[in-house]
């Protein structure tokens, strides 16, 4: 049967018994009719299919899965098609287990470090953020599996999520938060979108018609299902007509019964109802037909999870190219996570592995001399002697010693915010008493968003690999050993100071309510804006070998709003060892007539390259890209004028800079009324002939104090203020007749 003829036999009551779940994980299904039920789990970074009642949540026991690194790690890859390999391995992993959507990818933005849930965010920039979803949704679905991305939109606190209202204003939720989702949702077409729990300006996220409706489903011309985040709904009838189709989970029949009330009473129109039914049947049949055919390797998918680990470490730091390892060296691994790995987040990802690695059995594969002490306790932040003891005898006598740090699990984890960007002191204190007996320090990060370093000065190389998942052991070990070489850039800045962070102020909010006071002014644009030095920039990432930017090209000078940049250069690897690079292409519009970060990321692409070879890079981006969103006309619009190219192998290491200019082909139609300033008027060719007296008075000299003064007092004046600075020459019925000659225009 097709979806109309299932339509027809429907009941009202089967109808509406179709918006929520049957229990905690499955779609209710329509025996008599062929209607069967669909089974959803988390997996961001790895099925986490719960092997017991499906009634239960359940955070711990689930089946064996491949554990991928989490979003911050995924994200710190910056190949968008090694992500679609895992997106397409994740899902035929959930056909392995009989799940038919994915809940994931997470792409809310890292507005604050301090976010509990950052470990499974991908980014502070929304363009990486929603090309690294795009490519992973894209690997889901290539498989049959419906791929969900959440949390849509502006969950980026624990703390009080279910309730907490963002305030925030409509450029930043456009350019930043809305951003990070519209790619992704607009060119993979994922099957279901989730809702957050949030308010969003007074309104939750699951009643929002302006969000779901408007925005998703006019504006961005999404036709797919949006489902509730767990327990997420308000008010059923509302978020039934705001768009929202599935409530997740199992309502026990509560708000099934609001909505045939509400129908049988006309309070909504059956129309609304039907509309949401159809998108949930055409949900189910994707899924009734699928092949019983299993064939899931997980031996292979263990060694892509390793091969996405290597390329997620970052190598923040190298002093006298300490890295790689000579395995000849006596090696001291000091640090508990050396042998019970943090290797992934707490919460609703938390995934079983098929396997565990442990790094320090990797790197004994390939040193010749290394001696192990545990150092901390992770189970507490005090400071046990006997372990410090015992790690510092070790380094006395060792050429090199390798500190494996990070957060435990008790830090930072979904359902709670972290309290600062703190190690564990024991940890820090550690650091300071081994660099007393040997200077040759590496530290190996385990975390899942920024930390101080208070101790970087006295170590010689940092590597961050956040949370590597199963196979992170031998990732660390090649990377340790130059087997691989490290390739992985930061998808958000590490500050030195939580109070340098923009949200600083306002995170977490009280009263349930939250002001983004920063606007769109988040990660690297307000460091960028205020000049603020940090520990590590955005998309910063060194590696064993060098490369050398050259001969940038532009395809022209000049270009229409609707037209598309094309940009190359030249690559060349000048290094010892055969690597990759992430080239990233930002944007600059100088003497914008808006406030506007100084740069902001638009592209990138991760090249490889031998020893020695040169390649040209050639990339792509629309003149649209360039746009900011303008709340008086409710629209993003391209600003004209001058702008920079910037390429760099991070936001503050810019190698190659081009300019362009950029005109609209359709100008935008400005209107105004009796409260527009003069200055706006007479920036009009129009404006300045009907305002000429004036114009020619404010020509003053701009060294007299008190000429420039009543200048400036006149240019931001209304229009109104003519009537009382205009020596009688103005009333209200020739402002209007002023305002309509403005508006009318050709």
């Amino acid at each position: 049967m097709n979806i109309d003829e299932i339509m027809n036999e429907l009941t009202l009551e089967e109808k509406c018994s179709l918006l929520s779940g049957a229990d905690f994980w499955n779609l209710k299904s329509i025996e008599r009719l062929g209607i069967r039920k669909i089974m959803m789990t988390d997996g961001p970074h790895g099925l986490r299919k719960q092997d017991m009642d499906a009634s239960e949540i359940g955070l711990e026991k689930s089946v064996p899965a491949t554990c991928f690194p989490s979003g911050a790690a995924l994200a710190s890859t910056w190949n968008k098609n090694l992500i679609k390999e895992v997106g397409k391995a994740i899902a035929k992993e959930c056909l392995d287990n009989d799940v038919d959507v994915l809940l994931g990818p997470a792409v809310n933005i890292k507005r604050s470090p301090l976010c509990g849930r950052n470990f499974e965010y991908y980014s502070e920039d929304p363009v990486l953020s929603s090309k690294i979803a795009k490519y992973f949704i894209k690997g889901v679905q290539s498989q049959g599996v419906s791929a969900c991305i959440k949390h849509f939109a502006a969950n980026n606190q624990e703390f009080r999520r279910l309730t907490t209202d963002v305030r925030v204003d409509e450029r930043a939720f456009r350019e930043i938060y809305l951003k990070s989702f519209e790619e992704a949702i607009k060119e993979a077409k994922p099957d279901c979108v989730m809702c957050a729990y949030n308010k969003i300006n007074g309104e939750y996220a699951s009643d929002n018609k302006k969000l779901l409706n408007d925005i998703l489903r006019e504006e961005w011309g999404y036709e797919g299902v949006v489902i509730s985040d767990w327990g997420a709904v308000n008010d059923r009838v509302k978020s039934l007509e705001a768009g929202m189709d599935i409530e997740m989970p199992s309502c026990f029949g509560v708000n099934d019964r609001i909505v045939y009330e509400a129908v049988k009473s006309g309070k909504i129109k059956i129309e609304v109802l039907d509309r949401a039914v159809k998108r949930i049947l055409k949900l189910i049949l994707k899924h009734s037909n699928k092949s019983q055919t299993r064939c899931v390797d997980y031996e292979y998918n263990h060694r892509l999870a390793s091969k996405v680990a290597e390329e997620a470490v970052i190598l923040l730091k190298n002093d006298d190219d300490i890295l790689p390892l000579n395995k000849d060296s006596r090696i001291a691994i000091i640090g508990e996570f050396a042998k019970n790995p943090r290797f992934q987040g707490g919460g609703s990802s938390h995934v079983n592995p098929t396997k565990l690695e442990c790094p320090i059995d990797e790197i004994k594969k390939y040193a010749n001399s290394v001696v192990y002490a545990r150092g901390f306790n992770s189970n507490n932040d005090e400071i046990d002697e006997a372990l410090i003891k015992e790690a510092v005898n070790l380094a006395k006598i060792s050429d090199v010693v390798v500190l494996f740090l990070g957060l435990p699990e008790r830090y930072e984890s979904e359902g709670f915010d972290r309290a600062d960007i703190k190690l564990p002191y024991n940890q820090n204190i550690l650091v300071d008493e081994i660099y007393k007996v040997n200077k040759n320090i590496v530290v190996s990060l385990s975390v899942g968003s920024c930390v101080e370093m208070p101790w970087l000065d006295k170590v010689k190389a940092v590597l961050n690999g956040y949370l590597l998942g199963q196979a992170g052991g031998s990732a660390i070990a090649n990377i340790l050993f130059g087997y691989s070489v490290p390739s992985g850039k930061l998808s958000e800045t590490f500050i030195k100071r939580l109070e340098d962070n923009p949200s600083y102020i306002n995170f977490p909010g009280s009263n349930d309510r939250v002001y983004y006071g920063e606007s769109v002014f988040v990660g690297y644009r307000y460091y960028d804006y205020k000049n603020i030095d940090v520990q590590f920039p955005f998309g910063h990432g060194l590696s064993y070998t060098r490369f050398e930017y050259s001969n940038l090209k532009i395809d022209k000078n000049d270009y229409f709003d609707d037209e598309c940049i094309d940009i190359s250069f030249k690559l060349k690897n000048v290094g010892k060892y055969k690597a990759k690079e992430v080239v990233q292409v930002y944007i600059s519009k100088p003497n914008s007539s808006i406030i506007r970060p100084i740069k902001e990321l638009k592209e990138f692409e991760k090249i490889e390259l031998d020893v020695g070879e040169e390649r040209e890079v050639n990339l792509k981006i629309k003149v649209d890209d360039l746009s900011y969103f303008d709340e008086q006309f409710n629209s993003f619009l391209v600003e004209e004028g001058e702008y920079k190219i910037l390429i760099g192998s991070s936001s503050r290491d810019i190698r190659l800079e081009g300019s362009i200019k950029v005109k609209n082909r359709q100008k935008v139609k400005r209107m105004y009324h009796i409260n527009s300033t003069i200055m706006d008027v007479i920036k009009t060719e129009k404006g300045k002939e009907l305002l000429k007296e004036l114009v020619q008075m404010l020509d003053v000299d701009e060294n007299n104090v008190q000429a420039k003064m009543m200048k400036e007092f006149y240019l931001n004046m209304p229009l109104r203020g003519l009537i009382y600075y205009g020596n009688g020459k103005y009333d209200f019925e020739k402002l209007n007749e002023i305002i309509d000659l403005l508006n009318n225009e050709a």
